[in-house]
């Protein structure tokens, strides 16, 4: 059952984690239309008769793998000062395009459309460790007095997209934010078997937002073209304590 705080403690993380500077952009969408793109095992989620799709950039920052204590500054590469892109192996830009489903026991978790992160490194590691579908791209997240800007083309084709939003005063999230936001599994497919991936981090802190501008081409590559304007847009300054546990078979 979705709920504000993570349904389970992961005891042994595999990643710990930050997830800083985040958008909630969502669609509503036909629930077929989502459903014809999961794999055997998974059924889409549904909130008010809609499936929803969400494009959620963010960054991922302090990351710190099984072992690895708590670093102040980030996890950082010996010798590489004069190299400020790879000296810091801690910290990337991410964005996901992301749907809500239920496995074959009626939980409900996450499933991911595509991820882009600015790590090449990374992607090619999580993809092949699990199978969740990692692109490399170029990546920003910019900020100003007032608005945050993301912007990402993958290499070697041509996804790409660029948003700009306003966040706005904190809000008390509705039962649609909760059900949007707070998911404590994420689901992917690898080697002919669907795993589950356990995450805890504490409660999203919410606030509303205004889209200023948005131009993407993600949800069209997916095969979701047409989706027109956002029916929701959420901003949250991040959660700091993320755990993400060992992926298992479903059963």
């Amino acid at each position: 059952m979705v709920s504000v705080t993570a349904e389970q403690h992961v005891s042994v993380p595999l990643l710990r984690a930050s997830w800083d500077a985040l958008t909630f952009v969502h669609w509503r969408v036909a629930p077929e239309r989502v459903q014809a793109l999961l794999p055997s095992g998974l059924e889409v989620d549904v909130h008010g008769g809609s499936a929803w799709v969400g494009l959620t950039p963010f960054v991922m920052g302090n990351m710190r793998p099984l072992g690895v204590p708590d670093l102040p500054g980030g996890l950082r590469v010996p010798g590489a000062r004069r190299l400020p892109r790879l000296a810091d192996v801690s910290s990337t830009p991410e964005t996901n395009l992301r749907t809500y489903v239920r496995g074959p026991d009626g939980r409900d978790g996450l499933w991911f459309l595509t991820i882009d992160a600015g790590s090449a490194a990374l992607s090619a590691a999580i993809r092949a460790a699990v199978g969740a579908p990692y692109h490399g791209a170029r990546m920003s997240v910019e900020h100003d007095e007032r608005t945050v800007t993301y912007a990402g083309s993958r290499r070697r084709s041509h996804e790409a997209y660029r948003l700009q939003i306003e966040p706005a005063e904190t809000i008390t999230p509705s039962d649609l934010d909760i059900w949007l936001t707070s998911r404590w599994r994420a689901y992917t497919h690898h080697l002919g078997r669907l795993l589950v991936t356990p995450v805890e981090h504490e409660p999203w802190p919410l606030r509303q937002a205004t889209l200023r501008s948005l131009e993407q081409n993600l949800t069209d590559s997916v095969g979701l073209p047409g989706l027109g304007e956002p029916a929701l847009v959420h901003y949250s300054d991040g959660v700091q304590r993320v755990r993400l546990g060992r992926p298992a078979v479903v059963a």
